[in-house]
């Protein structure tokens, strides 16, 4: 059975990320790995990588999704972001990031891969999901970067 990963956002922008020579080999590297997960992403991701400006790259990122499973944003997976919020896990501004990991979480994803670390990928923020998760009867989910897995 395939390890089944949720990609956000930046796992996405990092493949393209001329900035951060590391954090683009190591998403390469992953990204060449791909077949050995199931790989999925939320319409929230695709709606954010819409968003870029230049069209070349825009079309570039949007390669990127296909075949993935997408999962649509669900009125269950905007009360969880929100609960998130009320419950203090997120801040109101990291709305967008409570929502991916609602969506994760609810899709029964083992692991959020992202290169967030300010706001997903740190140990903090991972200790509080996963105990409210517990607190309510939902799964917990690792949230890791693309090299630890």
């Amino acid at each position: 059975m395939k390890l089944r990963l949720y990609l956000d956002t930046s796992v996405f922008s990092a493949y393209y990320d001329e900035g951060v020579t590391d954090r683009k080999s190591q998403t390469e590297q992953f990204w060449a790995r791909r077949a050995e997960f199931e790989l999925s992403t939320s319409a929230l991701a695709v709606q954010e990588l819409e968003q870029t400006s230049e069209r070349e790259r825009r079309a570039e990122l949007m390669a990127l999704v296909e075949g993935l499973t997408i999962h649509a944003i669900t009125p269950e997976m905007k009360a969880l972001a929100s609960r998130y919020v009320r419950a203090e896990v997120f801040t109101p501004v990291m709305y967008n990031d409570a929502l991916h990991v609602a969506a994760a979480v609810l899709t029964r994803q083992d692991v959020l891969l992202s290169w967030n670390f300010k706001h997903l990928v740190n140990r903090r923020r991972r200790a509080r999901i996963n105990e409210y998760n517990i607190s309510v009867g939902l799964p917990a989910v690792e949230i890791v970067a693309p090299p630890e897995v």
